[in-house]
């Protein structure tokens, strides 16, 4: 199988086995949206990006077995990418969104190189009967998505996508009808509410799958199961093409554990032509 090789990854294997505090997390978080950045900020700069006091990037290095920021900088440009090509210099606010984009389906596909994370994902997603799909305020579409296609395939789907004080109950509801699992889409900013809905549906039982868009999200402690995708922050509102982009590829995992997936999509195809549903 592949191995990983791209800014974001390297940045990933060097926080990997290492105990964060939910600060260092949002570091290394910063860090890992910013990845071909870092290298060549200060760590005054770095604190800024993440929000944080200078000393606790100092700490953050130190936590990672550097002597202090400048040795894990000088590390980082040791393994930084090539320098920005022309073309990609000249290219507008509008263009490097998209290419930034670009770098993160590229990114996702190197994680993809090993498949038995979305594979066990599938599994779990696909014997849970019914199967609840949590995404609240950003994440709401990504949800609505999933839930949408998979009820094509899968007996019994519960969008999750407005929350309120009834989530828990509907939860409740899904676990007495014999849920085992629960998929969430959790992008920033995270709202509060989906990590203690998280939180609710573990101690109630449920296996929780996360899409996030990093592997530090404050999701990642109420998970079983995380699947990072990260999202593109030039623009003015964050865009999300890798983590829909995996979505699909779950479905196509869960479709792999349902047996008579392709029967239900040729019985959905044969009544909508029937119906006359889709213009030819």
């Amino acid at each position: 199988m592949g191995v990983p090789d791209s800014p974001a990854a390297r940045l990933q294997a060097l926080f990997e086995g290492h105990r964060l505090t939910p600060t260092q997390r949002r570091i290394a978080h910063s860090m890992v949206r910013r990845a071909a950045d870092v290298p060549f900020l200060s760590s005054v700069e770095l604190a800024e990006l993440a929000g944080v006091s200078q000393p606790s990037v100092t700490r953050f290095a130190v936590a990672l077995g550097f002597d202090g920021y400048p040795a894990l900088r000088k590390h980082l440009r040791e393994v930084a990418p090539a320098e920005q090509s022309a073309d990609s210099a000249s290219y507008n606010e509008y263009q490097q969104a998209v290419e930034a984009e670009i770098e993160n389906l590229k990114h996702l596909a190197e994680l993809l190189a090993d498949p038995r994370p979305v594979q066990e994902a599938g599994r779990l997603l696909a014997a849970s009967r019914p199967l609840p799909v949590l995404g609240l305020r950003a994440a709401a579409s990504q949800a609505y998505g999933f839930a949408y296609f998979a009820a094509k395939v899968h007996p019994d789907v519960r969008l999750l996508h407005e929350g309120g004080t009834m989530i828990h109950d509907r939860i409740d509801g899904a676990v007495r009808a014999g849920a085992s699992a629960l998929l969430c889409f959790a992008l920033p900013r995270h709202p509060r509410e989906v990590v203690d809905t998280l939180a609710y549906a573990k101690e109630a039982g449920l296996s929780v799958v996360t899409v996030a868009d990093s592997a530090f999200a404050p999701v990642a402690k109420v998970s079983d199961l995380l699947l990072p995708a990260a999202v593109g922050t030039g623009l003015a509102f964050d865009t999300a093409c890798a983590p829909m982009l995996l979505g699909r590829v779950l479905l196509e995992a869960m479709c792999d554990d349902l047996p008579d997936a392709q029967a239900r999509l040729e019985e959905f195809d044969a009544r909508a032509a029937a119906r006359g549903l889709f213009v030819e």
